[in-house]
């Protein structure tokens, strides 16, 4: 390790050895849409410092330290809406790079979004705090507003599916 690389210890969490402090980093996120017949499910956020009163994905959230973004889809889905989803039944759509230029490192992320049609169990807030409401939306008639980056995969799925045409792999945002 060279010397201008601070070594793990107190403070540092035991994954983060210090070796990628010279490196640009970005946050990961899994996005999991549930879908049912041209609808998708999407939850009000309220009090989480971030979009509070917009609508976004049901299910989504930080990968954690040693999870895989599979790992993290699945997580997220039980914690938020308290039903299982079987990591096959996790369709990828895109992923999304986004950032804000020249902003805080904190907002350099990359969003991994899924969807999928099958779930074991009821759907239900978990985590009222965090949500004020869970409905389902015609992808037609989306409701406003809808977090940005957000908006613009829904409606990259939307015309995926009116035009027979593929999510793009790879999107971009913010840049």
């Amino acid at each position: 390790m060279s010397a201008d690389v601070p070594p793990a210890g107190p403070g540092r969490a035991s994954w983060d050895d210090g070796s990628a402090d010279h490196r640009f980093r970005v946050v990961p996120a899994a996005y999991v849409y549930l879908r049912r017949e041209g609808q998708v499910l999407l939850q009000l956020r309220q009090r989480t410092g971030y979009m509070d009163g917009h609508w976004a994905a049901a299910a989504a959230g930080h990968v954690e330290a040693g999870e895989s973004v599979t790992g993290a889809a699945v997580r997220e889905v039980a914690e938020e809406l308290g039903v299982e989803v079987d990591p096959a039944d996790l369709v990828p759509v895109t992923t999304l790079h986004r950032g804000q230029p020249g902003g805080p490192a904190l907002e350099q992320r990359v969003d991994f979004f899924f969807t999928t049609t099958r779930w074991a169990g009821e759907l239900q807030i978990l985590e009222p705090e965090k949500s004020a409401d869970l409905r389902w939306f015609s992808f037609v008639a989306l409701p406003e507003p809808v977090v940005p980056h957000e908006l613009a995969v829904l409606r990259a799925l939307h015309d995926a599916g009116r035009h027979g045409t593929r999510v793009p792999p790879v999107m971009t945002f913010g840049f």
